[in-house]
């Protein structure tokens, strides 16, 4: 295990699980200690070629909080700082972790052990996939306390759940559970607190499996398409899927179907 106090990185095998570790403050993702430790966790992992799936949980009760409130009402917090300051605290801190997880080349699951609030909920909708323990619960909540979400939730939370509902959320603030989050598609599981992590590692090695770059390039492709037309979604995949044919993987694949043996994938 690495990483800052504040942030843990471990790796076993192709699976890195990454631990927001502050769980006296519930994980407030807005802090500098845990921001860092995740933009240098995809700069790690999309440098590693043995890296094929990630995990992010939250240390404690809480998966996060989402922003420190007693740090921003302090004297020298955002409450009291100058409008041009706090555009920067949002551009140089916060904002900085949307726009990592998204460079992100390999699957990431949210193992969303507890209350995921405010930009907490919104780090979730950042992961690929989200799992919940059965006492998560998910909040949009940053009309409670007169804010607007400065971490992109306003793109990320409608994505996962549809304007409706991601509307109703954010509007009202109010929490929901995680047989609602799981009934509105805003995770895709449930389990036992307990069972949560195992859950968590089960589906991780289920992706593992695969070949890497495939695994990799479909990602990319499946982001890519968020925001484009499908003359464009096929375009891209014409220019992507010549660099599959390309990789020892591919052939690995037919040449193992054809044996009818189980393939074993390298990453090349």
């Amino acid at each position: 295990m690495s990483g800052a106090p504040e942030f843990l990185y471990e790796q076993s095998g192709p699976i890195v699980t990454l631990t927001l570790n502050m769980p006296d403050l519930r994980n407030p993702v807005s802090e500098p200690a845990i921001v860092a430790g995740l933009v240098s966790a995809v700069d790690r992992i999309n440098g590693d070629g043995s890296v094929r799936v990630a995990i992010l949980t939250g240390a404690g009760s809480a998966f996060s909080s989402g922003g420190n409130l007693k740090a921003m009402a302090a004297p020298d917090g955002n409450a009291n700082a100058a409008p041009i300051d706090n555009r920067k605290w949002y551009v140089d801190g916060i904002q900085r972790v949307p726009l990592a997880l998204e460079r992100l080349e390999v699957p990431i699951i949210a193992a969303v052990n507890g209350p995921a609030i405010g930009a907490g909920c919104d780090l979730a909708c950042m992961c690929d996939i989200r799992i919940a323990g059965r006492s998560a619960a998910f909040a949009e909540s940053f009309v409670k306390v007169g804010l607007v979400p400065g971490d992109g939730g306003a793109w990320l939370l409608p994505r996962a759940i549809g304007q409706s509902r991601a509307r109703e959320m954010a509007f009202t603030g109010d929490m929901i559970s995680a047989e609602k989050a799981l009934a509105w598609g805003l995770v895709s599981e449930v389990v036992e607190d307990a069972d949560l992590l195992d859950a968590a590692m089960a589906l991780a090695k289920r992706i593992a499996v695969n070949p890497p770059q495939a695994v990799r390039l479909t990602k990319r492709l499946m982001t890519f398409a968020q925001d484009s037309t499908l003359e464009r979604v096929l375009d891209i995949s014409a220019a992507m899927q010549p660099l599959a044919h390309a990789t020892a993987d591919h052939r690995e694949a037919l040449d193992a179907f054809i044996d009818k043996r189980k393939p074993q994938f390298t990453g090349r």
